[in-house]
């Protein structure tokens, strides 16, 4: 097996990984991120313990896709393919920022057993601040960067046709509408979890899923790759 056909499955296992990832977090924060007085209450936190270790893995997995196609995309551009490892690492940083606001909520739930109505209140009020704060992140990480991230990932493919064209389209078109719908979210014009943000999401979720399974199946394009595995050779051999 060569090693750009390695490069590939790595590639497309951690596409697939960010994705159940990702679905998987931000479904078992819900109890937390939709009582405004969890900290309060009894409280699911072994659920967010396991929503916080999804996003960790989604961090890790975002990171692991910068590194590993690296060395494919710098052979198309390298300036574009630093600045998706940078974007990717944006994103994690991100990611891990709002996984810390999450578990302070937590942090304060711990510490409202026997506080005073006064002291209670000031809890939720810290709760809800460092909710807030969470979807913020989740806005500009898995929103804004992402849609970069996805534009300059599809550009690359598009124009080097590392995969079919139409996979690339797929993935610039997810990319602008991912970063519209979070433009229109950031000036008020509907939630971030709403009908109307999970369909501007389609398109991106669509793409990843799709790379993934054609870098899985076939890996990059037969003649690209062969070409990129020539270049590598007469790189070596200069060397």
């Amino acid at each position: 097996m060569s090693s750009t056909r390695r490069t590939a499955i790595v590639a497309g296992v951690l596409f697939l990984v960010t994705e159940v990832a990702a679905i998987g977090g931000l479904a078992l924060y819900r109890p937390l991120l939709h009582d405004a007085d969890y900290v309060l209450g009894p409280g699911a936190d072994t659920q967010v313990f396991l929503g916080a270790l999804c996003e960790f893995v989604l961090a890790l997995a975002v990171t692991g896709t910068g590194a590993v196609l690296y060395p494919i995309l710098r052979r198309c551009n390298e300036g574009a393919a630093v600045g998706y490892v940078c974007g990717r690492l944006l994103e994690a940083a991100v990611i891990l920022v709002g996984i810390i606001s999450v578990l302070s909520v937590v942090t304060l739930r711990a510490r409202t057993d026997g506080a005073a109505d006064a002291d209670a209140a000031s809890l939720v009020t810290a709760g809800q601040a460092l909710v807030a704060f969470h979807d913020w992140t989740f806005l500009f990480g898995p929103n804004f960067v992402l849609g970069a991230n996805t534009l300059i990932l599809a550009g690359l493919m598009y124009r080097s046709r590392l995969v079919p064209r139409a996979i690339a389209v797929l993935g610039l078109v997810g990319g602008t509408l991912i970063c519209a719908s979070a433009t229109a979210v950031l000036f008020g014009i509907y939630e971030q979890v709403s009908v109307a943000g999970s369909l501007a999401a389609l398109p991106v979720f669509a793409w990843e899923v799709t790379l993934a399974v054609r870098l899985l199946a076939k890996g990059f394009d037969a003649d690209t790759g062969s070409d990129l595995g020539a270049r590598d050779g007469a790189a070596v051999a200069a060397v």
